[in-house]
């Protein structure tokens, strides 16, 4: 395993998916959804797809009950750590670039009750963002995640070594992610439910001008390094 490996492949995440997975008819958890994005993308692209997805961020999972589009998605609020729902329940579990929000002393906990919930031989799909890339040298200047998403990769690394889960593949790619100026940016990144992010006059200046050497006559469009952990839990 590795953390981190130079790439040119890009992908749109859910197109990633859709063409490594079979997920029709299958139960599927999305784990710390935030504004449930990907959710709707897994809800909306196939068929009997049964989900449930949660979050740890009060006012955010308040914002998702509100929902009323996804008739096959449930909302919950819970920790990766402590999931309320029955082992050998799931045949997907998927946690978009939150393993490393999880606080580091309980990360392993998480894998452990991701190996729980899913059933024998089901699959979970565990991405992380690498750190590097413009977008990431936007963003280390107010809120640096070095440390915990090294933190991360050592906890998929050690759930490997000591046989809890199956490493299936490691894949590495490049997603896109675009804004229409640095307005946008600080509604969807700055000012996030999860975080409290505050910024002094001086670094939101600095992040500013970071910002706008992606920016053009259309808006900012980064590519994100995405690193993907693709794990089974043993079958029976």
């Amino acid at each position: 395993m590795q953390i981190a490996k130079p790439t040119d492949i890009t992908y749109r995440e859910i197109d990633f998916i859709e063409q490594l997975l079979s997920l029709n008819d299958k139960t599927i958890l999305d784990l710390g959804c935030g504004k449930a994005d990907m959710t709707r993308l897994l809800a909306s692209n196939g068929s009997g797809r049964n989900i449930t997805a949660t979050d740890v961020d009060e006012i955010q999972h308040a914002q998702n009950l509100l929902i009323d589009d996804l008739p096959n998605v449930t909302f919950l609020k819970a920790g990766s750590e402590a999931i309320p729902l029955a082992e050998d329940s799931f045949d997907f579990s998927f946690m978009f670039k939150s393993l490393h929000h999880v606080p580091m002393e309980l990360m392993a906990d998480a894998l452990q009750e991701v190996k729980r919930i899913l059933k024998p031989g089901g699959m979970a799909y565990i991405s992380e963002p690498i750190f590097a890339g413009d977008f990431n040298e936007v963003l280390r200047l107010f809120h640096d995640e070095e440390k915990v998403r090294q933190a991360a990769f050592n906890a998929i690394e050690k759930c490997v070594a000591d046989n809890e889960l199956l490493l299936v593949d490691e894949i590495f790619f490049n997603t896109p992610v675009f804004f229409e100026n640095f307005e946008d940016y600080e509604r969807k990144v700055i000012q996030v439910t999860h975080s409290n992010h505050q910024l002094s006059p001086d670094v939101q200046q600095k992040v500013k001008q970071q910002f706008s050497l992606n920016m053009n006559n259309d808006g900012a469009e980064f590519l994100i390094p995405i690193r993907v952990n693709l794990l089974q839990k043993k079958p029976d």
